[in-house]
C-alpha cells in the first residue's frame, strides 16, 4: 500500500479490473430479491455536465449500497440519442446526424467510465438504432389498430426557432420548452396517441405512488386538470337543438347572461353554413398563424349568433355567442357565461357591452357593492337568486342540482384539461412514423414484415436535412398490398423512445419481441428511479402512459413504472458576464475573472484580465451558455473520481440545489487523505487479529466499539430510510477523526481499529469505491470488497444518549426533559405524556395539535 493517497495511480487499476471481469453484469437470479436502480437516460450531447454526474452518482450509491445487502442489483445506462440538437450539429459541421451521435457517445461513455460507476454495460441502449426503435413503431402500429393513435388536422404550437411542432407539455409560458422562442400557432397534419382516454387512470392511480415527491404528483394532477362538475343542458329557442355547458358553479347558474361557445363547436358550423360574416370569422380563427402576442391582443373577440338559449329555470332567453377563447376540445366547447363570478366571462362581456349580474355575496352588503366593481370568485351566499337567495354555496348546489334533475336537465361529468398526446415532429433525426397514404387517400400501417423503416441516408445537401428529405420522392414511396403509397414523413416525437427504455433494459437482445416476457417480470417494477424536477410533467408523464399501454397490451402486469422517485437539485456555480456594445451579454468563466471579497466573503468588484468592469450574476444553475460549467475530468485529474463523488453527495440534500464549492472540494479530499493515511498507518502494524470480549475492554475501548456501532446504525438509516447521504457522510467523518485521536496501546487496540476501519471501508464503498477497494485488499489480504456486505449494527453495543427537549403547552413553556435516543415521535409523546409533571395537565385531555420539532421542541395546543 502507497503512503500517499494518489488516486490517478489507483482508480485507473480498478476501473480496469471492473471492466475486464464484468463485475456489475447481472442475470436474472430467483434465489435472490431483485433491485432495478435506474437513473435517467442521457442525452448524447457531447460532454457530462455536473448535473448528470450528481445524477449517476446518486443512482450509483444507492445501487452500490443494495448490492452490499445482498440484492441483485441491475443499473443500466443507455442513450436518448435522437433529437434537435445532434441535426442541427449536422447542418452546421455538414455532417450526418448519426457521425456526430456516436461520437459523443463514445466521448461521455469515458467520462461515465472515469468516474466508477457500477453499470452492466452489455444492456447498453442507443435509442437511434434501428433494433431498438423498430419495436416503437410496431407498437405504434398495434396501437392505430385499437384505434388508439389518429392523424387529424390540428392546431398545433410552432417552434419558429427549431422549425418544428411542441407537445403542449413542451411550451413553458408560451415559449419553446428547449429554446425559449415565443411559440406560434398552426394548423397542420398529425399524429397523436389518446393520452386522454388514460386521464382518470394517470390521475387516480398517483395515489400508488408513495415514494415519490409530492411536488411532482401535485404538477401532474394541475397538468391533467381533472374537474368534477355538470353538464346542463340548454333548450335553443325556436329550434329543436340543445346546447350542453359544463361547469363546475351550478351555484352561479342564476348569474348567467349569455351563452359563449367554441368556433368550432357542431352548433357554430350549423350557424356558419347560413351565415357568411359567421363564416368568415371561424375561417379567421381556422387558419390562425399567430405569435403569442397577436393572440393576446385579439382574445375575447366574438360574434353574436342573434338566437338564444332558454334558462333552465327562468326560462329567460340568453343570448348565444360564438367567442374564440373558449376551448372546443375541453368540457363540452360551451359554458355558461356568469361574468360577474369568472375571470373570462368579465373580459369577454366587457369588450363586447354585454349584461353582467351578481348572484354571490360573501355575507354583508357591504361586501355585495364592493364586488359589483368587478368579478367576485369566492364561494359565498347566494343573491338575486329567487328562490335560492341566502343558501349557501353547498346547500345551494343541492338545490339547483335537484331541481335541474327532475326536469332530467342535468348529468354529473368528469373532465380534464390534458390534451392528446402530438407525437409527430417535422424533423429528420428521428424514429420514422411507420404509416403510409394510398392513392385513394387511405392512411394504411406499413406491414410488419418491412420493419423497421429506417432513414434514408443524406450525404449531398446538408442546408436543412427536413428539406432535403421532402424532395426525396423516391424515399418515400413505397408499395403496400400492391398499391403505391407515400410514407409518412414526419419522425416521432423523441419522449416516444424515452418513454419505455426502462422495459427494454431487463432485455436488450431480444429479438423475438419489444419485451421478454420472464426478464421483465423478474426485473420490473424500477425499484429506484433518479432524475430531475424538470421532468414532472413531460417525460414522467408520458413514461406513466406508456407503461399503463404496456400493461394493456399484456407486456407488464402492474399499474405504474416506478415504486421510489428521487428528483435531485440543481448543481449551481458563481457566473459572470459583461455588457457588450448592443447591450448583449457576454459569459466570462470565472477563471477569467479577478475578483475582490469583503470580510464576508461577499464579491465587491470583479473585472476581467483587460480590467474591463464584470457583473456578479449570482449562483445559478450550470451550463454551457452561460459559460460557468466545471469539466468533470479536470476534478478528476487534480482530485481523483472518488472526491467527486463524495462531494457531490456531501455538499448538500440530493433534493436540494448544489452549490458548486472550490474550498468544499478540496477538504473532501482532505478528508479522503486522512482516511488512507489512518488505514496505511493500522496495516503497517504487525498484530494477530482476534475475536475481542466486549466485557473485557475498559471505559476508551468500550467507548469506540460504541461509536462505531452507533455510526453504523445512523448511517443505515439515513441511507436507506431517509436518503440523507449527506448525514451519513457527516457520521462516518465524525467516526474517522475519533480513530486518528485512538492510540494503538495494546492488542485490543488493534483489533478494535481494524473493526473500525473494516466498517468505515463499506460505509464509504458506495460513496468512495476505488479508495475503498484498494485499502479493503490491504486490511483483508488481497479480498475483493465488491461483493461484500454492508456492516451489521449490533444494537447492544449502541451507545444511548439523551436528546434535550423543550415541552410546552399552548406555546408555553412547562419544563426541559431528557428524551432517550432513537424514539420515534409516537413514542416521545406517549413518554411526555407519562412524565410526573405533566400526566395531570395531559390526561383526558382534548389535544387538537402536536407541534414537534426534533430534539428541539414539542408543543401541546389543548
Amino acid at each position: 500500500m502507497e503512503q500517499e493517497y494518489c488516486p490517478k495511480n489507483i482508480e485507473k487499476y480498478v476501473q480496469r479490473y471492473w471492466k475486464n471481469n464484468k463485475t456489475f453484469h447481472v442475470n436474472e437470479d430467483n434465489t435472490k430479491e431483485k433491485y432495478y436502480c435506474l437513473p435517467m437516460l442521457p442525452y448524447p450531447s457531447g460532454k457530462l455536465h455536473m448535473g448528470h454526474v450528481r445524477n449517476y452518482t446518486i443512482s450509483d450509491v444507492i445501487a452500490r449500497y443494495q448490492r452490499m445487502l445482498g440484492k441483485n442489483v441491475l443499473q443500466p445506462i443507455g442513450w436518448d440519442a435522437f433529437g434537435l440538437p445532434a441535426e442541427e450539429a449536422a447542418v452546421k459541421n455538414n455532417t450526418e446526424p448519426s457521425s456526430w451521435t456516436y461520437k459523443n457517445i463514445a466521448y461521455m461513455k469515458n467520462q461515465l467510465e472515469l468516474l466508477g460507476f457500477s453499470y452492466d454495460w452489455d444492456r447498453e441502449i442507443t435509442t437511434c438504432k434501428p433494433d431498438y426503435y423498430k419495436w416503437e413503431q410496431w407498437f405504434f402500429i398495434q396501437l392505430y389498430k385499437k384505434k388508439l393513435v389518429y392523424k387529424k388536422n390540428s392546431f398545433i404550437n410552432w417552434c419558429p426557432q427549431d422549425k418544428t411542432v411542441l407537445a403542449n407539455e413542451q411550451v413553458i409560458n408560451g415559449c419553446c420548452w428547449r429554446c425559449q422562442s415565443t411559440i406560434e400557432t398552426k394548423k397542420i397534419p398529425q399524429w397523436f396517441i389518446k393520452i386522454r382516454h388514460y386521464a382518470e387512470s394517470l390521475y387516480q392511480d398517483l395515489e400508488q405512488l408513495k415514494n415519490w415527491p409530492e411536488k411532482v404528483k401535485n404538477m401532474q394532477k394541475n397538468w391533467i386538470g381533472r374537474s368534477k362538475g355538470y353538464e346542463i343542458c340548454f333548450n335553443v329557442q325556436n329550434s329543436n337543438k340543445k346546447i350542453k355547458i359544463f361547469t363546475t358553479r351550478i351555484d352561479t347558474i342564476m348569474g348567467v347572461t349569455y351563452i359563449a361557445i367554441s368556433p368550432f363547436h357542431k352548433f357554430s358550423i350549423y350557424l356558419s353554413k347560413k351565415n357568411k360574416t359567421l363564416k368568415n370569422f371561424i375561417e379567421k380563427q381556422n387558419n390562425i398563424n399567430f405569435s403569442k402576442e397577436e393572440i393576446e391582443k385579439t382574445k375575447f373577440q366574438g360574434m353574436n349568433t342573434n338566437m338564444f338559449v332558454i334558462h333552465p329555470i327562468t326560462h329567460k332567453h340568453i343570448p348565444i355567442w360564438i367567442a374564440n377563447f373558449i376551448a372546443h376540445d375541453y368540457g363540452s366547447g360551451a359554458v355558461m357565461s356568469v361574468p360577474g363570478h369568472n375571470e373570462n366571462d368579465w373580459n369577454f362581456a366587457i369588450k363586447n357591452n354585454l349584461k353582467i349580474k351578481y348572484v354571490i355575496q360573501k355575507s354583508t352588503k357591504k361586501c355585495a357593492q364592493l364586488v359589483k366593481k368587478k368579478f367576485f370568485l369566492e364561494k359565498g351566499t347566494l343573491i338575486n337568486s329567487r328562490e335560492f337567495n341566502q343558501l349557501s354555496y353547498h346547500d345551494a348546489t343541492k338545490q339547483i342540482q335537484k331541481k335541474l334533475s327532475e326536469e332530467n336537465k342535468i348529468t354529473t361529468k368528469i373532465v380534464y384539461k390534458l390534451k392528446d398526446w402530438c407525437i409527430s415532429r417535422q424533423r429528420y433525426w428521428g424514429a420514422p412514423i411507420p404509416m403510409a397514404t394510398l392513392n385513394n387517400g387511405k392512411i394504411v400501417p406499413i406491414p410488419e414484415q418491412d420493419l423497421p423503416v429506417l432513414l434514408p441516408e443524406n450525404k449531398n445537401n446538408f442546408d436543412s436535412l427536413q428539406h432535403t428529405l421532402n424532395n426525396q420522392s423516391n424515399y418515400y414511396t413505397t408499395y403496400i398490398n400492391n398499391q403505391t403509397a407515400t410514407r409518412e414523413k414526419d419522425t416521432f416525437d423523441t419522449f416516444m423512445e424515452s418513454s419505455w427504455y426502462y422495459a427494454r433494459y431487463t432485455c436488450p437482445h431480444f429479438k423475438k419481441g419489444m419485451i421478454d416476457p420472464i426478464k421483465s417480470k423478474y426485473w420490473l417494477p424500477v425499484d429506484q428511479y433518479i432524475g430531475g424536477i424538470e421532468h414532472a410533467i413531460m417525460h414522467l408523464m408520458y413514461f406513466r402512459f406508456y407503461h399503463k399501454l404496456l400493461r394493456d397490451f399484456k407486456f407488464v402486469s402492474f399499474d405504474e413504472p416506478v415504486k421510489n422517485l428521487i428528483c435531485q437539485g440543481m448543481v449551481l456555480s458563481e457566473a459572470f458576464y459583461r455588457i457588450g456594445k448592443n447591450n448583449e451579454r457576454h459569459w466570462i468563466h470565472k477563471s477569467n475573472v479577478n475578483i475582490e471579497k469583503n470580510k464576508k466573503g461577499e464579491i465587491i468588484t470583479a473585472q476581467d484580465k483587460i480590467g474591463r468592469k464584470i457583473i456578479y450574476a449570482g449562483m445559478i444553475k450550470m451550463s454551457k451558455s452561460k459559460n460557468n460549467g466545471i469539466e468533470p475530468e479536470s476534478i478528476v485529474k487534480n482530485y481523483g473520481a472518488d472526491t467527486i463523488r463524495l462531494f457531490i453527495m456531501f455538499a448538500a440534500p440530493v433534493e436540494s440545489s448544489l452549490e458548486w464549492n472550490e474550498s468544499g472540494l478540496k477538504g473532501v479530499y482532505r478528508f479522503l487523505k486522512k482516511l488512507w493515511k489512518l488505514s496505511f498507518d493500522y496495516v503497517q502494524v504487525k498484530h494477530k487479529y482476534q475475536n475481542i470480549n466486549f466485557n473485557s475492554l475498559n471505559q476508551k475501548q468500550k467507548k469506540i466499539y460504541h461509536i462505531l456501532h452507533n455510526t453504523i446504525y445512523k448511517v443505515s438509516d439515513d441511507i436507506s430510510r431517509r436518503k440523507s447521504f449527506n448525514t451519513a457522510i457527516a457520521k462516518i467523518m465524525e467516526l474517522v477523526n475519533t480513530l486518528r485521536k485512538f492510540k494503538l496501546e495494546s492488542e485490543e487496540d488493534k483489533c478494535i481499529m481494524k473493526d473500525a476501519l473494516v466498517s468505515i471501508i463499506k460505509m464509504l464503498y458506495p460513496f468512495t469505491p476505488h479508495l475503498c477497494f484498494i485499502i479493503w485488499k490491504h486490511l483483508n489480504k488481497n479480498l475483493l470488497i465488491d461483493h461484500e456486505k454492508w456492516p451489521i449494527c449490533k444494537k447492544h453495543f449502541l451507545l444511548k444518549t439523551n436528546d434535550i427537549l423543550v415541552v410546552q403547552i399552548n406555546g408555553k413553556k412547562k419544563l426541559t426533559i431528557k428524551i432517550p435516543d432513537n424514539l420515534v415521535k409516537k413514542e416521545i409523546i406517549s413518554y411526555i405524556k407519562n412524565h410526573p409533571l405533566l400526566q395531570k395537565k395531559l390526561e383526558n385531555t382534548n389535544i387538537k395539535k402536536i407541534v414537534y420539532i426534533p430534539k428541539k421542541i414539542i408543543n401541546f395546543v389543548i
